[in-house]
């Protein structure tokens, strides 16, 4: 689904999606298609649902969102460091 689908579907809700194609520009990434994993009714509950999900299998590309965002911006983030 596209986030316009998603919103008409799920009016107000905090969600858990997952990013099914997706691709990046200069800064931000940009979700073609994506599903919903889960509703919730407060963001403590997704984010607790989605650090389990994540894991558990962290290479899923998952977000939590609230879907009164008209539109979606995601910001890439540059990590930089050593990771042990």
């Amino acid at each position: 689904m596209q986030w316009q689908e998603i919103r008409r579907h799920f009016p107000t809700q905090w969600l858990l999606v997952e990013a099914l194609e997706a691709h990046s520009t200069t800064r931000e990434r940009v979700i073609e298609q994506m599903s919903v994993i889960d509703i919730f009714p407060d963001s403590s509950s997704a984010m607790k649902r989605y650090r389990q999900l994540h894991h558990n299998d962290p290479q899923r590309e998952m977000y939590v969102l609230h879907s009164s965002r008209e539109h979606l911006s995601i910001k890439e983030r540059t990590w930089f460091g050593v990771r042990g």
